[in-house]
């Protein structure tokens, strides 16, 4: 009999080994969490797509800041829940509505120790439910909505937030945003463009989340799910456009465009694990099909490895701990 003379199972030997060889590692500092707040709640309300995921009142949400800052998550990404629609989206404007509330919250209780992004957009504010605002003909009217999210830019600024995060996938979004903002003396906030975001099917437990009014869908602005060479024009015309980070959305289904953007852009690249996906696994393993945080450490790995150097999770306080002990 021969025998092989390489044997690459040597590296594999044992846990230390491996974790000596290995060539891809998520830091928990890479790990962002969203977060969602809800106007008029007095305690925490469980998400019932989202085993583990709160709507948060704003005592709840400080204290869970705290508690992410203290696991060494990198960063939060704010959602807020209004009480009232209007079909202007106009909480969103509001320095006084919940998501700019939230962000003071949130700055006045852990300060620069973490990156606190605000979700840009109008969807969670709309008695529409879509991301921008709607034309006679009642289509999202582009031009129109970039107003608007100038406008909701200088609220979050003007609240401390520390990224602006335009998720509308409106053209033109990143330039106006960027101009506002500097215009206005906020030179220093900064944008992560949601610069490929598709319209996926993964999305349903979020809407859950931020009660979401959504009437159709929203195919005539976010992105095919078909498509790759459109989403690395889209990213390039967000850098063109003064975007600081970029972001692909959702991760998993998406890796190839994950990678591609990678090699495409050399600014920071964004993955969102998106409800859908967080969702699916928590089922299987509440059915014990799966080990939970087995498939929760592969998961983040694999967007890691795919060339996401910054990811949203809504494990990320979990797999920050999880990922301490390990390494």
């Amino acid at each position: 009999m021969s025998y092989p003379e390489i044997r690459p199972r040597r590296l594999r030997r044992t846990a230390a080994m491996r974790r000596l060889v290995a060539e891809t590692r998520v830091d928990p500092a890479e790990l962002v969490l969203p977060m969602f707040v809800k106007e008029g709640l007095t305690a925490p309300r469980e998400i019932s797509s989202l085993p583990g995921v709160l709507q948060h009142s704003r005592d709840s949400l400080r204290k869970a800041a705290v508690e992410a800052v203290q696991a060494g998550v990198g960063g939060i990404m704010l959602f807020g829940v209004p009480e009232q629609r209007d079909p202007s989206g106009s909480g969103g404007l509001d320095p006084n509505g919940i998501l700019n509330v939230a962000i003071r919250d949130v700055i006045a209780e852990v300060g620069d120790a973490t990156v606190v992004m605000g979700d840009l957009c109008l969807d969670e504010f709309t008695s529409h439910g879509h991301c921008g605002l709607l034309g006679p003909d009642g289509e999202v009217d582009n031009d129109a909505t970039l107003t608007a999210y100038a406008e909701m830019a200088l609220a979050q600024a003007d609240a401390g937030v520390h990224v602006v995060g335009p998720s509308g996938m409106m053209d033109g979004q990143v330039g106006v945003i960027r101009r506002a903002l500097d215009a206005a003396g906020h030179q220093e906030v900064t944008v992560l463009a949601y610069a490929a975001k598709y319209a996926s099917a993964f999305y349903g437990p979020f809407r859950e989340a931020v009660e979401s009014a959504l009437e159709g869908d929203r195919r005539t602005y976010q992105q095919d799910p078909a498509n790759l060479r459109e989403s690395l024009r889209e990213v390039a015309l967000d850098v063109a456009e003064g975007a600081d980070m970029v972001m692909v959305k959702p991760a998993l289904p998406y890796l190839d465009v994950v990678s591609a953007v990678r090699a495409a852009v050399d600014v920071p690249v964004a993955a969102y694990q998106v409800s859908g996906e967080y969702a699916m696994v928590e089922a299987a393993a509440a059915n014990g099909w799966i080990n939970r945080e087995g498939v929760m450490l592969e998961t983040l790995t694999s967007i890691r490895r795919a060339g996401a150097q910054i990811i949203l999770t809504y494990w990320a306080v979990e797999a920050a701990r999880l990922l301490r002990e390990r390494y």
